[in-house]
C-alpha cells in the first residue's frame, strides 16, 4: 500500500498530470475537470481524477525538488499502474531570449543531483522524454497557436545560489532553463519503462533577473495545461485501440 497517497485501487487514471504545487493540482481539477473527485490529501498533496472532454485524467501535486517528485512518481506507478506522467511545472530561463511564459518542451535534463550518481554508479545517464508523448505535444501545441519550443533543461538540487556564473557553461551549450524536477521523472519513467514527459511555463529569467506578475503566471499555466490535457486525451484514445 501507498505511503504517501491515500487512494483506493482504481481511483487514479493511467495518465497524471504533476504540478509541483499542491494548491495547483486543487485549482486545474475545480477549473478544468469535469466530476473532480479527491483521492489524496495525505500531507496537504492534493490529488484528484476527473474527465477531460470525457477522457479520465488525473492531476497530482507532487512538492519541490527530486526527492519529493520521486517518492511521488514511484508510488504512482508502482502502486497504482500509472502509465504516462506528464509534469507540468514552471522554469527559470537561462537564455536571455527566452520569453517570459514561454512554454518549454524539455527533450532532455541535465543535473546536478547525486540521485543519479547514486543510482548509476556514477556513469554518465541521459534522461529523455518518450518521443510519443513529445511529438504529441508539439503537434498539439501547433495546433493550438501555442508558442512551444523543445530543449534541453537543467534540474537542480540548488535554488538559491551564490555563484553567478554557475550556468555559463550549460548556457553555452544551450541549455534553455533551470526546474528542480525532471530529471528525476526521466530517470524513474526510463527505469520502469513508462512514458514520461515535463513541460514547463518560464516564470523568470535567472540571467536577467526579470520575472512573471501573478496574473502573467496564471495565464500562461493554463497554455500549458491545455496542451498537457490535450495529450491525456490522445493517450486514452491510444491506449484504447491497443485493447481492441
Amino acid at each position: 500500500m501507498s505511503i504517501h497517497i491515500e487512494a483506493k485501487p482504481g481511483q487514479i487514471a493511467q495518465t497524471v498530470l504533476l504540478p509541483g504545487d499542491p494548491l495547483r493540482a486543487r485549482h486545474v481539477a475545480e477549473t478544468l475537470f469535469e466530476d473532480p473527485q479527491c483521492y489524496n490529501q495525505v500531507r496537504g498533496m492534493y490529488g484528484y481524477t476527473g474527465t477531460y472532454n470525457g477522457s479520465e485524467v488525473s492531476i497530482q501535486g507532487t512538492g519541490m525538488g527530486i526527492p519529493s517528485l520521486s517518492i511521488y512518481v514511484h508510488e504512482l506507478i508502482h502502486e497504482y499502474g500509472v502509465k504516462n506522467l506528464i509534469r507540468v511545472g514552471t522554469c527559470g530561463s537561462i537564455q536571455q531570449d527566452l520569453a517570459l511564459g514561454q512554454v518549454l518542451l524539455a527533450m532532455g535534463a541535465c543535473t546536478d543531483s547525486v540521485t543519479n550518481n547514486l543510482r548509476f554508479n556514477h556513469l554518465q545517464y541521459a534522461p529523455i522524454a518518450d518521443y510519443q508523448l513529445l511529438s504529441k505535444a508539439f503537434e498539439t501545441a501547433k495546433s493550438l497557436n501555442i508558442s512551444c519550443i523543445a530543449g534541453n533543461v537543467f534540474s537542480t538540487d540548488l535554488f538559491y545560489l551564490d555563484d553567478v556564473n554557475r550556468y555559463d557553461v550549460l548556457i553555452d551549450h544551450g541549455v534553455l532553463a533551470v526546474d528542480m524536477e525532471t530529471s528525476a521523472l526521466y530517470t524513474l519513467a526510463a527505469r520502469s519503462g513508462v512514458k514520461a514527459l515535463s513541460i514547463l511555463t518560464v516564470s523568470d529569467n535567472i540571467i536577467t533577473g526579470a520575472g512573471s506578475s501573478t496574473v502573467d503566471r496564471q495565464q500562461k499555466f493554463m497554455d500549458m495545461m491545455k496542451i498537457a490535457l490535450e495529450i491525456s486525451n490522445s493517450t486514452q484514445h491510444t491506449a484504447y485501440r491497443q485493447q481492441q
